[in-house]
């Protein structure tokens, strides 16, 4: 029985909830590929050295060292204008590294999903403990005052 003056009501309807719109599967290589040819333009066209709406490498403005991605904007910005010896000056590892990642892109654009995602050998314990220790030699050898590791500072 229930109590009297009680009534009953049912609970409010709630909107159902709809999953997050997403890209399909096979856009996302290409949306990638789009992606990196529009910061492309807009590195060949506007100088990082000319232009203050590039981001501030925080570790450099705070303590003058220069972490591994410094001088990576100036870089890609000669590579767009053929300036490879510019370019190596700016970052030589970024220089080194990239065709890896060109290979890697070109891979993900040409099989999509019939293969395994290009991050998947970057993914193993010896490239990321391999890849960490290049990179940490290079932060450090790059800040090192010694002529012999001039070439690694931009």
């Amino acid at each position: 029985m229930k109590p009297h003056g009680s009534t009953t009501h049912a609970p409010p309807r709630m909107p159902p909830v709809l999953p997050p719109r997403r890209l399909p599967r096979e856009l996302l290589p290409w949306s990638a590929a789009l992606v990196l040819v529009v910061a492309g333009l807009i590195l060949h066209y506007f100088n990082p050295t000319e232009h203050r709406f590039y981001p501030v490498c925080m570790l450099h403005a705070l303590t003058g060292l220069n972490c591994p991605g410094c001088g990576a904007l100036r870089a890609l910005h000669h590579l767009t204008h053929g300036e490879f010896a510019a370019a190596f000056y700016c970052n030589p590892l970024l220089i080194a590294a990239l065709p890896v990642a060109f290979l890697a892109l070109m891979r993900w654009l040409i099989y999509g999903r019939h293969q395994p995602p290009p991050t998947a050998i970057f993914t193993r314990p010896a490239v990321i403990w391999t890849t960490l220790a290049v990179i940490v030699a290079f932060s450090v050898l790059r800040n090192l005052p010694f002529p012999v590791f001039a070439w690694m500072s931009p």
